[in-house]
């Protein structure tokens, strides 16, 4: 895999992978970005969050769960030292479906974390990761 950032002036940058998708990357006005797009440090939670997202949603498929909606909400914490790398990250799964079970949802849940997700395998080396879910019934 290769990734281009490209410097498109304060502190943005564009960046593009092997699939050709340009992201857009800023930070903060506080050390010198408009405050643009998406930090770095938010890209890293964000690709935590749909790594195991896709995971659990190719394992309930399997497992012919139907969702009929799905989202992951992501909260972390920061050392203080740079680097200021995440040591603590919580996840909860917000599930609506007729038929997810909690078993379902735990197993898919636990697969991903200890199996499949990447961005999981690398944050757990620094940060304790914690998961819940809940599981809304639709109207």
């Amino acid at each position: 895999m290769e990734i281009t950032a490209k410097f498109v002036g304060q502190r943005t940058f564009l960046a593009r992978g092997d699939s050709r998708h340009w992201v857009a990357i800023d930070t903060r006005e506080q050390v010198g970005g408009s405050n643009s797009a998406s930090s770095p440090m938010e890209l890293v939670l964000m690709g935590l969050a749909s790594c195991t997202g896709l995971d659990v949603v190719a394992i309930l498929e399997k497992r012919r769960v139907t969702l009929t909606d799905y989202e992951i909400r992501v909260s972390a914490e920061r050392a203080e030292d740079h680097p200021r790398v995440y040591t603590d990250i919580h996840l909860k799964f917000i599930f609506t479906s007729q038929d997810l079970t909690d078993k379902d949802a735990e197993r898919a849940i636990h697969l991903s974390e200890t199996k499949y997700c990447s961005v999981t395998a690398m944050l757990e080396k620094t940060a304790e990761i914690t998961t819940e879910f809940e599981i809304l019934r639709p109207e």
